[in-house]
């Protein structure tokens, strides 16, 4: 059941447990108007949903990209890395567990996003995820390169950080990078829903999931001298 849309993204209810899917068949790069429909649909989400009663979400994509970074042509890079910012918060500070199911291309921010998720599942033979920053020479701003770390293991952090390495789904599972590997959209969705109802069977507290996540991964807004500073590195992701 759809409970709220607009031409970005759609949020519905699945019996236990949200899908916000992100749509049509365009890049889905990151501006100040996809960030605020993202935004609005976990605004409506966590108002949606009850504070004692363990749910979850999904985020998944139509089109062959599930996100293809920020988009640049929108006008200041500032404005565009911060509105990509606020989105990257407000998932890790969601009380619920998080799961993306990348049906496409995640690249750069694409893929920083979908790293942002709890688990990740991805669509074989359609997508890679790829961080192309040490070839195009920009520089990863801490409080990004601080989720990558967290999210990945070693050898994955310095493969995706100084290789630029372009995954596959099955070297990205190889790699840890994702959990698991399905063969196409309908069944990568299908296999995020039965995780989201294995998660939310549990039974977890929501406050409590939120606040044992936020001392897991040490990802918060950029708020220091040193953030601040990295500002037009994060808006060229």
């Amino acid at each position: 059941m759809a409970i709220e849309q607009d031409a970005y993204s759609r949020l519905e209810r699945r019996g236990n447990f949200f899908i916000l899917t992100l749509l049509g068949d365009g890049e889905h790069r990151f501006n100040p108007m996809i960030a605020e429909s993202i935004l609005s649909r976990l605004r409506t989400l966590c108002s949606v949903s009850s504070p004692s009663t363990c749910t979850a979400l999904i985020t998944t994509n139509h089109g062959k990209f599930f996100s293809n970074g920020l988009d640049l042509a929108f006008g200041s890079r500032e404005v565009v890395g911060k509105s990509f910012s606020d989105v990257l918060a407000a998932y890790m500070d969601l009380p619920m567990p998080t799961i993306a199911a990348v049906c496409g291309h995640a690249a750069a921010a694409g893929f920083i996003f979908a790293l942002a998720h709890d688990y990740i599942l991805m669509r074989r033979h359609r997508g890679f995820l790829y961080m192309s920053e040490i070839d195009v020479r920009v520089l990863i701003p801490p409080h990004i390169m601080r989720l990558i770390r967290s999210k990945l293991s070693p050898k994955a952090f310095r493969d995706v950080v100084l290789c630029g390495i372009k995954y596959t789904a099955d070297t990205a599972l190889s790699a840890g990078i994702v959990d698991s590997v399905q063969e196409d959209a309908e069944s990568t969705l299908q296999e995020a829903s039965k995780k989201a109802e294995s998660l939310v069977s549990r039974g977890w507290n929501p406050e409590f999931y939120r606040q044992m996540r936020a001392a897991m991964y040490p990802f918060v807004k950029s708020s220091n001298a040193e953030d601040n500073s990295s500002t037009s590195a994060l808006s060229k992701l």
